[in-house]
């Protein structure tokens, strides 16, 4: 089914419209919470609220166009919620390493006044993925976005996991000088 169709289930309040979310994207939502929380069955919770979520978010928003990033962003913060109130030491300690080598290159404000608008920062980041050539772009979002481990990564695309590293690092710092050029300072 169409997506557009199941937002019409949606706004309809039409119960079938999260059997065909799950029929449709289910493997891939259920697929990111693994990645995040790295437990089966937390992943099913996640990706079950992620529909209760959407049922309730649906009928003032019509992602119409973008239903799969809209329900896995849900997923997403629903699973790292979880994994911060689970107090999961190893992968709690994993976010705050993804953390750190985001906060070299992504602008911080100290105070309420210097705080960045996000939705400016978001297109300013949109606009350097945009420069990247795919597999660069590929690797950067599978390990910031979906979370993945630099030896999950480098098995996907058949790389070394240095050339990964390698390949988050100079991506990291070409990141930096971007949103140094479009004003945004580190």
């Amino acid at each position: 089914m169409e997506d557009s169709k199941i937002i019409d289930l949606y706004l309809g309040r039409d119960e079938a419209a999260v059997r065909h979310t799950s029929e449709k994207y289910g493997n891939r939502l259920r697929s990111l919470a693994y990645g995040i929380v790295n437990d089966p069955q937390t992943a099913e919770e996640c990706e079950n609220d992620t529909y209760m979520e959407a049922w309730s978010a649906i009928p003032p928003h019509e992602p119409r166009s973008y239903l799969y990033a809209f329900l896995a962003r849900i997923t997403r913060h629903i699973s790292l919620n979880c994994c911060r109130s689970r107090s999961r030491l190893k992968r709690s300690a994993f976010i705050c390493e993804l953390s750190a080598e985001m906060e070299q290159c992504i602008p911080a404000p100290d105070d309420v006044e210097s705080r960045v608008d996000d939705m400016a920062l978001r297109e300013a980041i949109n606009g350097f993925l945009g420069t990247l050539g795919q597999e660069k772009r590929n690797i950067f979002i599978r390990r910031y976005w979906y979370l993945d481990s630099i030896a999950h990564i480098s098995q996907r695309f058949s790389l070394s996991e240095s050339k990964v590293k390698t390949t988050l690092f100079r991506c990291r710092n070409q990141l930096r000088a971007y949103l140094e050029k479009e004003g945004y300072w580190i």
